[in-house]
């Protein structure tokens, strides 16, 4: 009768050994860094184009009855922020802009560009404008800004909306980060060969000693044979060739007899 022996399958893993299995890569590990690296500063550099922005801030008050605003028009003012952020971006506004400075773009393709923020507990509101050219984004801010103020005065019946700050000419662009984007991507090359190695070290089942032969098939060995790697291949030849000869030899011999 066949007994058939089945032996649950462990993975046990060496953290020691797979530290050294890292090192003996770090060679592929720092050149794919360095490869992913430089393929996403090229791509940066080539590809995408430099954004620049320009930003305009303008101050918003209710209308009151006295010339001396009370706290309440403060107050109300404050909480209505969030509504001339919305009036800013009407539909009203950005094809006004559009078909002022003419621009070739759409209403949404303008609010893409657009960015309105609200410093916390202030009635000051910042239109960002991004674009390509630091001139037309500027020309643009000024422009949202104008009719945004006609709008919001017509629509919300406000008294007057100050400009506290002229659209600026920005000088260096905001993005994309080319330096941030490589250091990025050297990481992400490093991350996916260390997974590479990781993977290829975990998979692999060769019996490559004898401390393996015990480990994996629970038998002791008998005893290790050395090969003489360092050998010559020629003269490996030769010694085979040799050994055949004096086999076909001893064949030969035996037939004599």
């Amino acid at each position: 009768m066949e007994t058939a022996v089945q032996n649950n399958d462990e993975i046990e893993i060496d953290l020691v050994d797979l530290i050294r299995q890292i090192w003996r890569n770090k060679g592929i590990i720092i050149l794919s860094a360095l490869t992913l690296g430089l393929i996403v500063v090229l791509f940066g550099k080539l590809f995408l184009t430099p954004e620049f922005a320009s930003t305009t801030k303008m101050y918003v008050l209710a209308k009151q009855e006295n010339a001396t605003p009370t706290n309440g028009d403060l107050q109300a003012s404050t909480m209505l922020t969030k509504d001339y952020a919305e009036l800013i971006k009407s539909r009203d506004v950005t094809e006004t802009v559009i078909s002022e400075l003419g621009l070739n773009m759409t209403s949404e393709q303008l609010l893409d560009k657009m960015e309105i923020s609200t410093p916390a507990d202030t009635r000051v509101l910042a239109i960002k404008i991004t674009d390509p050219d630091p001139y037309k984004a500027r020309e643009i801010a000024d422009a949202v800004r104008n009719v945004a103020a006609e709008h919001i005065q017509k629509v919300m019946n406000i008294e007057a909306v100050n400009v506290v700050e002229q659209a600026n000419i920005p000088k260096n662009p905001q993005g994309p980060n080319v330096t941030k984007n490589g250091i990025v991507g050297a990481l992400l090359g490093a991350i996916v060969a260390i997974a590479v190695v990781l993977v290829i070290y975990m998979t692999n089942d060769t019996i490559k000693t004898s401390d393996d032969v015990e480990k994996y098939l629970n038998l002791s060995t008998l005893g290790v044979i050395p090969l003489a790697e360092d050998e010559p291949k020629s003269k490996k030849r030769k010694i085979k060739k040799n050994k055949k000869r004096n086999g076909d030899a001893g064949l030969e011999i035996g037939r004599a007899h």
